[in-house]
């Protein structure tokens, strides 16, 4: 039985590390020729650079006006974020807490609106915003909100109902209102779900290429992803530039997911055991 055991926790482990190399294939290919030459790159992508080649990431760095695109993408990313975050944890408290028909029906719309795919809507949504003069950055933010506020209601209302009410009905008696319950009890007990809420939205919202194109216009409002567009034209693709890019533009995301790694683990659990 013992050896039964062990030979399935070998077999168990051999294929997550085969999994883990699966995974990590496309950043050893980002890296490695992210230091090589163009025509190195096209020679063999796969083995690792004969010199390392520097001045791809200056390059790289001065085209792309790095810092005052990375500060486009972080103000973007950072609001929009904050929001989803704040308005996804108060519908979620409120939903969790009313336990009428009306709510469970709306609780139901937010998770099949995770089911509707972007490309469902694009065409219509576009059309009704494109007629604002300067949507830029706010309807930008504004529509991430909407689209972000499903899966992130979701993890919140299941971590909800791990929080006893008796606190809510505690804090009330001590003379609180519901928005201060909210904020002073309900909102610093999400502390772990609102990390990996943020950490998720982080990560899509940072890397989103497709709606910031449909919506952002005029120099000097590009995010990241639009700015390392720049490096693919219609006769040639500068791809040890843009590898270069690439490679600079996610160090943010992954040191924010290194730092907040125990919350996300523990948040998840929370959104979808309790």
């Amino acid at each position: 039985m013992k050896k039964k055991k062990s030979a399935a926790r070998w077999t168990l482990e051999i294929l997550g590390i085969l999994l883990a190399l699966l995974w990590l294939s496309p950043f050893y290919l980002m890296i490695v020729n992210a230091f090589k030459t163009k025509r190195e790159i096209f020679t063999n992508t796969t083995k690792l650079p004969e010199i390392l080649v520097f001045d791809n990431f200056k390059q790289a760095f001065e085209e792309l006006t790095f810092l005052q695109t990375f500060m486009n993408s972080l103000l973007v990313t950072g609001l929009s974020v904050a929001l989803i975050i704040f308005f996804s944890a108060m519908a979620a408290y409120a939903l969790s807490r009313n336990t009428s028909k009306l709510s469970g029906l709306i609780f139901f719309m937010f998770i099949a609106a995770m089911l509707i795919p972007f490309q469902a809507v694009m065409v219509p949504l576009v059309s009704i915003f494109g007629r604002a003069d300067a949507l830029n950055f706010n309807g930008l933010i504004f529509m991430y909100l909407g689209f972000g506020c499903s899966l992130s209601i979701f993890l919140f209302h299941g971590a909800l109902k791990g929080i006893s009410k008796s606190l809510d009905e505690a804090a009330t008696i001590d003379g609180c209102n519901k928005f201060q319950v909210f904020w002073h009890i309900i909102l610093p007990l999400l502390k772990p779900i609102s990390v990996t809420v943020g950490i998720l939205n982080v990560i899509w919202i940072w890397n989103d290429f497709l709606l910031p194109s449909l919506v952002i216009s005029g120099d000097g409002t590009d995010t990241i992803p639009l700015k390392l567009f720049l490096f693919f034209g219609q006769y040639t693709k500068q791809w040890h530039l843009a590898l270069a890019g690439l490679t600079i533009s996610i160090i943010p995301v992954i040191i924010a997911y290194f730092i907040a790694q125990k919350q996300i683990i523990k948040g998840v659990s929370d959104g979808a055991v309790k």
